[in-house]
């Protein structure tokens, strides 16, 4: 029942129904991972055609200095085959250590199978490669390219910089990440489509300085098992911003940091959180979220964005929600001003 409704909803909108534009920021996770390999050109030119309003990727750098789309700072044992068909051994090499012709000699178009990854996404469509190439790690670059030749200006990315201040030899430090992103996204003059998102504040905090117009995106996650931020200290992922110094408020923090967006785990928010976050001026985009009823409960809540590895879904429930607006990708609250060009 759930692969065919996924499937009604991809129909539709591949159909044309519904207005391409809504009063919600809908974001493909890794280009809609639900749906094809996580992060490969296949997965964003889906998205694309499923008119979404973000594509939402990571980015990490080669030894040669290279910006890669990938979510981990190193091969993926589930995801990366060599050119033998083998499932390269955990944890992975280092991007950081490949030279760009060595990560693309990678094929990533197929999740291991019986993996709890591949158990987690069992509709993905497998790229084997047998009538077309197989899917490769792209470049920054090529994921810019493809947007543009897609002719869908109103699309933006939101890149995540992954880096991680406790593993320093597994990334470039912040100074040369954040310089090889910004110099090329000004190379290809693609400053007023893109959002700059990390846990890591440090990564922000340079970006603000540097490209001010750039607007930052604030992740959080507070609970589970992997928290990075905490409400009574700072940590090493904040960039020394400590929520305890604003009355223990996180949207505070954010907005005394600099930040434009803010990003929390969806299970993270409250109605109260999210007024809260929109009276200083922040946009609220949640993650990671896949079940329909999930959806529709944020939306209710009034979040600007989210971001979902079902961006066909999502876009189903926001119009059966009727968040339909004239144009733009976020919509901006009374105290906010459209980021400057």
């Amino acid at each position: 029942m759930r692969h065919r409704s996924v499937s009604l909803c991809v129909a539709l909108l591949l159909a044309g129904l519904g207005s391409p534009a809504v009063a919600l920021d809908i974001e493909a996770h890794r280009g809609g991972r639900a749906l094809y390999p996580e992060n490969t050109l296949q997965a964003f030119t889906a998205a694309l055609a499923l008119r979404v309003d973000t594509l939402e990727l990571d980015v990490g750098v080669t030894r040669d200095g290279v910006l890669v789309v990938s979510h981990e700072r190193r091969l993926n044992p589930d995801l990366a085959r060599d050119a033998s068909g083998n499932y390269v051994a955990p944890p992975g090499p280092l991007l950081i250590d490949l030279q760009l012709s060595e990560v693309q000699s990678y094929d990533v178009g197929q999740i291991r199978p019986d993996s709890d990854y591949a158990k987690q996404f069992p509709e993905q469509k497998v790229l084997t490669g047998e009538f077309f190439p197989s899917p490769r790690i792209p470049t920054l670059k090529q994921v810019i390219d493809l947007v543009r030749r897609s002719g869908k200006d109103q699309v933006r990315l939101n890149i995540e910089t992954k880096l991680d201040p406790a593993f320093p030899n597994e990334a470039p430090d912040p100074e040369r990440f954040v310089s090889l992103l910004l110099d090329l996204i000004a190379a290809e003059h693609f400053a007023d489509r893109v959002m700059i998102q990390s846990f890591d504040w440090r990564t922000l905090q340079l970006v603000q300085q540097r490209a001010p117009q750039i607007p930052t995106v604030y992740l959080s996650r507070v609970g589970g098992k992997t928290p990075t931020v905490s409400l009574t200290e700072a940590t090493r992922w904040t960039a020394g911003f400590n929520p305890a110094d604003h009355g223990g408020s996180l949207p505070r923090a954010i907005h005394a940091a600099g930040g434009k967006v803010w990003s929390p785990y969806f299970t993270e928010v409250t109605p109260e959180l999210i007024s809260e976050a929109h009276g200083l001026g922040l946009q609220v985009v949640v993650w990671t979220v896949n079940k329909p009823e999930d959806m529709a409960r944020l939306i209710d809540m009034s979040v600007d964005g989210i971001i979902s590895d079902q961006p066909a879904l999502l876009r189903f429930v926001a119009m059966q929600k009727g968040v339909v607006k004239l144009e733009g990708m976020l919509k901006l609250h009374p105290k906010q001003t459209a980021p400057s060009k």
